[in-house]
C-alpha cells in the first residue's frame, strides 16, 4: 500500500493524481482545519455532538442509495419514505409494544421499496420514473395517515425512543452510532460478500453480469428493497429525535443522499463507490452546513454551495478517470 502511493507521488503529475484521487478525504480535513479557524465553537462537543445528530438520518438513506446507485439506479423515493415511515413508526409506537412498532415499520420500509424494485427489475420501468411515482404517493400517504398534523408519541416505548436518540454513549450520540454500524455494515457488504460484489458487477456491465449467469433482476430488486428498509431506519431515529412523526419530514433528503454518494466519488452510471467515501461525503456536506450556519447563512445560499459542490465533485470524476 505504502510503495504504491510513492509509486503515484514519484510519477509525472502524481501529486496532482493523487490529490483527485483522495480527493474526498482532502476537502473533509481542509473543512475540519477551515471551520476551527473561523468559530471557536466548532470543535465543542456541543457542535459536534448536534453535528453527528444531523447527519445521521441522511447518512443512514445515503448508505441505501449508494447501494442503488452501485447498480446503475436511482432512488428517488427515500425522503418521502422517511416522511411515511416516520408517521408510521409513530402510529405503531403508540399502538404496539416498542419491538413490534421498530420490526413492522422496517418490514413497511423494505416492503415500499421492493415496489420500485419490482417495477424497475421487473417491470423494466427507468429507475427515475418508478422512485418519482413512488416519492409522490408516499409523501401523500403520509399526508393522509396524519391528517396533515405531527403524530407525538404517547407511550413508555416512545418515551424510551426518544431518551435513546437524544442521548449518547461515551460522548458519541446513540444515532450516530447506528449511523456508524451501518456503514460497517455496508463496508463489509461490498468489500467482503458475495452480494456486495455482484451489485458493483451488475452496475459495471450489466449485460456481462447477465450473461455470466447473475441474476441481476433479483438484485436490482433487492437493492431497493434495502434501500427502503434503511429508510425506514432512518425515519425511527428522525421521529424519535423530535418524538414525533411528521409528513413533513425527509424533505428534498434524497438530493442530499445523492449530492453525499456523489461527493464521495461514486459513479451515478454504477460500478464504483463505497461505503467509508459516502461517509466522507455525508460528513462533508453536514459541515458545510454547520459552517454557514455558524457563520450566520441563511438556508437559500446553502443550498447553492452544495448544488457547486456537486458540480465540482463530478468534475473531479472526470479528471480522474482521463
Amino acid at each position: 500500500m505504502t510503495s504504491t502511493i510513492k509509486q503515484q507521488l514519484s510519477s509525472p503529475g502524481g501529486i496532482l493524481k493523487f490529490l483527485v484521487k483522495y480527493n474526498t478525504i482532502f476537502i473533509f480535513v481542509l473543512l475540519l482545519i477551515f471551520s476551527a479557524l473561523i468559530s471557536d465553537v466548532f470543535f465543542t462537543s456541543v457542535n459536534l455532538s448536534n453535528l453527528l445528530k444531523q447527519v445521521s438520518g441522511i447518512g443512514i438513506i445515503s448508505i441505501g442509495m449508494l447501494i442503488v446507485i452501485l447498480t446503475g439506479g436511482i432512488d428517488l423515493s427515500v425522503g418521502s419514505m422517511v416522511a411515511l415511515l416516520a408517521v408510521t413508526f409513530a402510529i405503531l409506537v403508540n399502538v404496539f409494544i416498542l419491538p413490534v412498532a421498530i420490526i413492522l415499520t422496517i418490514i413497511m420500509g423494505f416492503g415500499l421499496g421492493s415496489i420500485s424494485g419490482y417495477l424497475v427489475a421487473y417491470q423494466k420501468m427507468a429507475p427515475f420514473v418508478a422512485t418519482l411515482a413512488l416519492m409522490t404517493i408516499a409523501r401523500g400517504l403520509g399526508f393522509i395517515y396524519s391528517k396533515g398534523s405531527p403524530i407525538t408519541f404517547k407511550t413508555p416505548g416512545g418515551e424510551f425512543m426518544s431518551n435513546f436518540a437524544n442521548n449518547a454513549t461515551l460522548g458519541v450520540p446513540n444515532i450516530a452510532i447506528v449511523f456508524f454500524i451501518i456503514v460497517i455494515m455496508a463496508m463489509v457488504m461490498l468489500r467482503y460478500n458475495v452480494f456486495g460484489r455482484l451489485i458493483i458487477a451488475i452496475g459495471s456491465n450489466e449485460e456481462a453480469s447477465r450473461l455470466s449467469g447473475i441474476k441481476v433482476n433479483k438484485y436490482k430488486f433487492l437493492v431497493y428493497a434495502i434501500s427502503g428498509a434503511l429508510a425506514a431506519t432512518a425515519a425511527i431515529i428522525v421521529a424519535s429525535r423530535t418524538n414525533l412523526g411528521s409528513p413533513n419530514m425527509g424533505m428534498a433528503w434524497e438530493l442530499d443522499a445523492i449530492a453525499a454518494v456523489v461527493i464521495g466519488g461514486a459513479s451515478l452510471n454504477g460500478g464504483r463507490g463505497t461505503a467509508i467515501n459516502t461517509l466522507m461525503g455525508v460528513l462533508i456536506l453536514g459541515l458545510i452546513g454547520n459552517i454557514l450556519n455558524l457563520l450566520n447563512v441563511p438556508s437559500y445560499p446553502q443550498q447553492v454551495v452544495k448544488g457547486a459542490i456537486i458540480i465540482f465533485a463530478v468534475l473531479l470524476q472526470r479528471f480522474e478517470s482521463k
